[in-house]
């Protein structure tokens, strides 16, 4: 079959590659129809993520029809349209009872490798290196899907392919964020981040109750469809003092609720950013935290800080005493998807969430490559490139 494969830091390409086969009676294969980029396969091509290998497949986003089912999957058959959430849980040891279940400790086959680095290690991931399990990715025509009867949810018939694409990993993401950071009735939440996890979480907490909703960015056509599809308000960092303005909207206090979901590579400005940028690219430091400590300014005192772009490592500069002396609850997660993929199905199919305007650049898999292009450098206004393989 053909992949969209890592072949080296910056490099891509679209290569044969075995089809996947039924390896555990659990598991189901699915025949891709839709796969997207996400801001975090960037950090994968940038060699900020440790332990991916040449001809690695990439994508982890991703929508299809059941192709071939193992003997003990009850929930699915052959034919039937799913979304797949990108983290792999078992739904049965202790973290998924949680249901906490980027934390299983079942669907990363490497524990190892992120125990050395994190402590513990998380669950796994389709496509996000070694360290998360070494799972082949969606960029092909054909996915192996593990714990398939937990992780494969089917698509209302009402809910097209395109919006339940990102039902997979940009807004059950943005959900955990929301949800996490305990938003109540009222509250005042900035989001740090346009692109479709930032997007997903600004739309999740308006859902969940807040008052106003802001979103920081610097791109215009990210703002624009934060205005005209989520129907949040929005802030240029490029154009305002962001902790200056977030404070003059919520008198003088700081919003109740900050979230970031931008990530290691984040852009900005001033000498911090330099400097972040440098010491980041001579890895002196693995992720760049410019959105975060920007984030952990601008919270109100007792405010509530939940981070949601992906950080790898180790980070300088870090405002720990902001965050302890304003009595600040952080928390952090990568995607509960297994929690939130059923409900947020359901806000698509009431007309509730808007998920289609994400994919402002649809090709086939072959423009793989130059998707990937696009979409790191900010071209042609492209927010996300979808790759369309059943055609």
């Amino acid at each position: 079959m053909k992949a969209l494969c890592w072949t080296g830091v910056n490099k891509t390409s679209v290569e044969t590659v075995e089809d996947p086969k039924i390896l555990n009676d659990h598991d189901i294969i699915v025949k891709v129809r839709l796969s997207t980029t996400c801001g975090s396969d960037l950090h994968l091509l940038g060699g900020y993520i440790p332990s991916m290998r040449a001809g690695d497949v990439l994508g982890h986003e991703f929508m299809g029809e059941v192709a071939e089912v193992g003997k003990d999957v009850r929930n699915h058959k052959v034919g039937d349209r799913v979304t797949v959430c990108s983290f792999i849980a078992c739904g049965e040891c202790w973290y998924c009872s949680q249901k906490l279940y980027s934390l299983c400790d079942n669907g990363n086959p490497n524990p190892g490798l992120s125990e050395g680095m994190w402590g513990s290690a998380i669950g796994g991931c389709f496509a996000y290196s070694h360290m998360l399990g070494g799972f082949a990715g969606s960029h092909a025509e054909y996915v192996r899907v593990p714990y398939a009867d937990q992780g494969a949810f089917a698509v209302p018939d009402g809910v097209s392919d395109l919006a339940a694409l990102f039902a997979s990993d940009a807004a059950p993401t943005g959900w955990t964020g929301a949800d996490g950071a305990g938003i109540t009735p009222g509250d005042t939440v900035a989001v740090w981040g346009a692109g479709g996890v930032g997007q997903m979480a600004a739309r999740g907490a308006m859902l969940m109750g807040a008052d106003q909703v802001i979103v920081i960015d610097r791109l215009p056509e990210r703002l624009a469809q934060v205005r005209q599809h989520i129907g949040a308000d929005t802030l240029d960092y490029t154009e305002d003092s962001i902790v200056a303005e977030l404070k003059e909207r919520t008198g003088g206090r700081g919003p109740d609720v900050v979230i970031e979901a931008v990530g290691m590579e984040a852009h900005g400005t001033g000498p911090a950013y330099v400097y972040d940028q440098v010491k980041q690219q001579l890895r002196l430091q693995s992720d760049r935290p410019t959105a975060l400590r920007e984030a952990i300014y601008a919270c109100r005192k007792g405010g509530s800080l939940f981070i949601l772009g992906v950080f790898g490592g180790f980070v300088d500069k870090f405002p720990l005493g902001a965050m302890m002396n304003k009595s600040m609850t952080v928390r952090g997660a990568q995607q509960h998807g297994h929690r939130y993929i059923p409900q947020i199905l359901q806000h698509i199919a009431n007309g509730e969430l808007s998920t289609e305007h994400l994919a402002t650049h649809i090709m086939p898999l072959d423009q793989g490559p130059h998707g990937y292009e696009m979409f790191k450098n900010k071209q042609d206004g492209c927010v996300r490139a979808v790759f369309q393989l059943d055609r």
